[in-house]
């Protein structure tokens, strides 16, 4: 593969927690011309300090995107988080990073992207990847699976109720970390070439069963799990005080992992960062305190 690593590179969201650690990333691998984009640059002096240059870029603001792309050659752009609003804003950037002249575009999307009014937060996932592809610039596509991160906002809670709820008929999760989800994204924007789409994984898939049992074993308590309907989960998920289209939409990721989209693995985190991907279990142990125990 040829390294970009003399490219101007731009890194969206550089402020948040995936778009700081690729950044970190790209700077320790030897990128010479690191650009971070981000809507308040005060929150990135300490990475101007080590050389990298920060400009302003808010999706929201089209007028700080000319200057933001200015000289750039390859441009990795993180999801926002504005649900629901997002794949205009990403919609708005590709068009204008095209005209800037930017050679080559990695996304960070989701797993079975699509269009299903069903899939949750696919839909702007998958029209991103539409564009994208319809901008005639070279891309690569990385959708990144459920961040492991996500288990540790319930663990406390499973542990302590001994419960962890879950749809009938799930196949796995192949749970990635989000520093291997940066650093893979880098390594994309680095020696990526053509036009890819690609799914970032962890290393084998884990059924609720499994996560389960890791639980119980770190906690040193029985966790028990409980499998029940689409629409008992989201009726248990919107009691609990959830929003009724953010409790539908993880509904829809677990019928997915049902269909078995989730359980899929590859070697895309050691290709591209030349390290096997962080395993489940290790990213557990390391979070034991999560757990409540």
């Amino acid at each position: 593969m040829t390294t970009f690593a003399n490219s101007a590179l731009l890194v969206t969201g550089a402020s948040g927690n995936l778009g700081r650690i690729a950044v970190e990333e790209l700077l320790a691998r030897g990128a010479t011309r690191v650009i971070a984009g981000t809507r308040d640059p005060a929150k990135l002096q300490d990475l101007a300090a080590k050389g990298v240059e920060v400009r302003k870029l808010d999706f929201d603001d089209a007028s700080t995107f000319a200057s933001a792309l200015a000289g750039v050659e390859r441009l990795l752009i993180v999801s926002t988080d504005a649900v629901g609003r997002r794949a205009e804003q990403q919609k708005a950037i590709i068009h204008a990073a095209k005209t800037a002249g930017v050679k080559h575009i990695v996304y960070t999307s989701a797993p079975a992207a699509r269009p299903d009014a069903d899939a949750g937060l696919n839909p702007e996932h998958f029209w991103t990847e539409v564009e994208i592809a319809a901008s005639g610039l070279d891309f690569t596509i990385l959708r990144n699976h459920m961040y492991a991160e996500n288990t540790l906002a319930d663990a406390a809670h499973v542990v302590s109720s001994g419960q962890l709820f879950g749809l009938i008929g799930d196949r796995g999760t192949s749970y990635v970390t989000r520093e291997d989800a940066a650093r893979t994204a880098a390594g994309a924007l680095l020696k990526a070439e053509g036009k890819t789409v690609e799914d970032v994984t962890g290393s084998a898939p884990v059924t609720n069963v499994e996560r389960a049992a890791l639980f119980s074993k770190l906690a040193g308590k029985p966790v028990q799990v409980i499998a029940i309907t689409p629409a008992e989960l989201q009726k248990g998920m919107v009691a609990a005080g959830l929003p009724e289209g953010f409790a539908g939409a993880l509904v829809a990721f677990q019928r997915d992992a049902v269909i078995g989209y989730h359980g899929v693995v590859t070697d895309v985190v050691e290709r591209y960062t030349g390290r096997k991907p962080t395993s489940f279990a290790d990213f557990i142990s390391a979070n034991k305190s999560a757990l409540g125990a």
